[in-house]
């Protein structure tokens, strides 16, 4: 399908349906942007958590038992 046939199909719904049409929308653009942010934050501090000890240094107490005080 092609834009203008997709903008002709919207432009047939009724204004509630468009206004959801628009919102999901928004929601998809801004789901993959952030998808796109973290996965490149993620890239930049991979040699350093790779390199660096003192940033996963309590990694070794990720096996632990944790017991809550009450």
């Amino acid at each position: 399908m092609q834009t203008t046939q997709i903008m002709q199909a919207i432009n047939q719904l009724p204004i509630s349906k468009r206004f959801f049409v628009v919102e999901e929308t928004i929601k998809s653009i801004k789901k993959e942007e952030m998808k796109h942010r973290m996965e490149s934050a993620a890239e930049a501090l991979y040699n350093d958590y790779a390199t660096d000890k003192n940033l996963t240094a309590f990694t070794t107490l990720d096996f632990e038992h944790f017991y809550e005080t009450k």
